[in-house]
C-alpha cells in the first residue's frame, strides 16, 4: 500500500474515463494489476463464492463507486460504496464537499461490546434466581471467557452482565462480550451455548433461546459535523462570501432543521429519514464484506428504543452554521467472517485505509450523516427527483 495519506479531494474525478479513475485509485492506495483485476470482477471468484454460501450457480456483482471528499477525525478517506442505486455516491461525496468547510466528520465510537441473550424458561422464583445468578456473575463471566482463550490474547472477553425478568416466569441474561475487531456473532453465539446450562441450573429453570443480540446498544457510533451556511448554500470556503450567499445557506439551513424536526415528530417521516441514512450505510457495510441485515435490524430497533420510532439523527441551526449529529449501533469487523474468503471485501478495507473496526463503525457512520444531509439538501430545496431522476436516466440510457 502507499505510505502517503490518500487525497479525497478528487475535482472531476467522476468525468475522467473509468480507466484514469481506476489508475487515479492505484496511485493512491498502491494497487496493482492483481487488485485491478478483482475490481473488474466484482471482487470474488465463483470458486469462492461456492466456499461461502450453499448452492452456488454464479457471482452476483453491484457497481462499486468512490465516495469522494471525505474528511473524518481529520483524515481523508477514499470511501468504496456497492450500491446499484444511481446518485447515492455523488450525493455522498456532495455532503462531504460542503462538510470539509467545516471542518469535516467528527466519530466517537463505543469498544465493541456485542450482547450474548440466554433465555431461561420456567423459573420458579423469578426474584430469587436474579439475585443468585448476579452473586455469581464473577464465575459465570469466566465460563464465559473459559470458551474464547484466543479473544483474550486480542484484549478481549466478557465485560459484564445483566439480568431482566419478563413475563411467564422467563429470565434473560444478557453478557457483554468485547469481540476486538471482529463483528462477534459467532463468539457471541458460542459464550451464549457454553454458559446456559450453569444459568439455568442456579436459575433452577429451562434453557430456551442462545443467541447474540443484533441491538447492538453497546456498540454505537456517534458522528457530529457542523456545515457553514457559505458551503451550505454552494460555497466551497465560508471566507469572503457575500450576504447573499450566507443569507441562502441560512434559508436551506432552517429548511433542513424543519425537516429533521418533521422526522422527530412523525414516524412515517423518520422511516424515510432513516432509510437515507442507510443510502450510505449499507453500500460501505457490503463493499467491507460486514452484515448489513445485522446492522439494518439494529438500527431501527434502537431508533425505536423509547417506544416510539425516532430518526437516527438530527439537524439544528447553530450560529452561523447547520449542526448534525448521528448516533446508531454499528456491529463491525475487520477480521474473520467473509474478509477470510472475499478478496474484494478485503481491498476495500485497503482502500479506506483502516485496521480497526471501531475506526470502520466512525467511517461508516458520517458516511450515514453525509447521504442524509444530502437528502435533506434535496427535499429542502430543488426536490429529491431532479438529481436523482438525472442520474437514474444516464444510468438506464434515456
Amino acid at each position: 500500500m502507499s505510505d502517503a495519506r490518500p487525497n479525497s479531494r478528487l475535482p472531476r474525478f467522476y468525468r475522467a474515463p473509468l480507466a484514469e479513475r481506476q489508475a487515479e485509485l492505484a496511485r493512491q492506495v498502491g494497487l496493482d494489476e492483481n487488485d485491478l483485476g478483482l475490481l473488474a470482477s466484482g471482487g470474488i471468484s465463483v470458486q469462492d463464492a461456492d466456499r461461502i454460501i450453499e448452492n452456488v450457480v454464479g457471482v452476483y456483482a453491484l457497481p462499486l463507486g468512490l465516495g469522494l471528499n471525505f474528511l473524518i477525525n481529520g483524515q481523508d478517506r477514499l470511501i468504496p460504496m456497492a450500491v446499484e442505486e444511481p446518485s447515492v455516491v455523488a450525493a455522498a461525496s456532495h455532503a462531504a464537499r460542503m462538510a470539509r468547510v467545516g471542518g469535516g466528520f467528527f466519530a466517537e465510537t463505543d469498544a465493541s461490546i456485542m450482547i450474548a441473550q440466554i433465555e431461561l424458561r420456567e423459573v420458579a422464583d423469578p426474584a430469587a434466581a436474579r439475585a443468585a445468578i448476579t452473586a455469581a456473575q464473577q464465575e459465570i463471566m469466566a465460563l464465559a471467557d473459559g470458551v474464547l482463550p484466543q479473544l483474550l490474547q486480542f484484549g478481549g472477553g466478557c465485560r459484564g452482565l445483566e439480568v431482566r425478568v419478563l413475563p411467564d416466569r422467563r429470565l434473560i441474561v444478557h453478557l457483554h462480550v468485547d469481540c476486538r475487531d471482529a463483528m462477534g456473532a459467532n463468539m457471541v453465539n458460542t459464550v451464549a451455548e457454553a454458559v446456559a446450562p450453569a444459568l439455568a441450573e442456579r436459575a433452577h429453570g429451562r434453557v430456551g433461546l442462545r443467541i447474540l443480540s443484533n441491538l447492538a446498544d453497546r456498540r454505537v457510533v456517534r458522528v457530529t459535523t457542523r456545515i457553514p451556511f457559505a458551503a451550505l448554500a454552494g460555497e466551497t470556503s465560508a471566507s469572503g462570501s457575500s450576504r447573499e450567499v450566507e443569507e441562502r445557506g441560512a434559508r436551506l439551513a432552517r429548511a433542513i432543521e424543519a425537516a429533521s424536526r418533521f422526522a422527530e415528530d412523525d414516524p412515517y417521516r423518520a422511516a424515510t429519514h432513516n432509510k437515507g441514512i442507510m443510502n450510505g450505510v449499507d453500500p460501505v457495510v457490503i463493499a467491507t464484506g460486514n452484515d448489513w441485515r445485522g446492522i439494518e435490524a439494529g438500527a431501527h430497533a434502537y431508533a425505536a428504543r423509547d417506544g416510539r420510532y425516532r430518526p437516527l439523527s438530527t439537524w439544528r441551526v447553530e450560529s452561523d452554521a447547520l449542526a448534525g449529529r448521528l448516533e446508531m449501533p454499528m456491529a463491525l469487523g475487520t477480521v474473520g467472517g467473509t474478509l477470510g474468503v472475499h478478496p474484494g471485501a478485503r481491498l476495500a478495507l485497503r482502500i479506506l485505509g483502516v485496521t480497526t473496526a471501531r475506526e470502520l463503525a466512525g467511517i461508516i457512520g458520517s458516511v450515514g450523516l453525509a447521504q442524509n444531509l444530502a437528502a435533506l439538501k434535496a427535499l429542502a430545496g430543488e426536490g429529491i427527483q431532479r438529481g436523482h431522476m438525472a442520474l437514474h436516466r444516464r444510468a438506464v440510457g434515456l
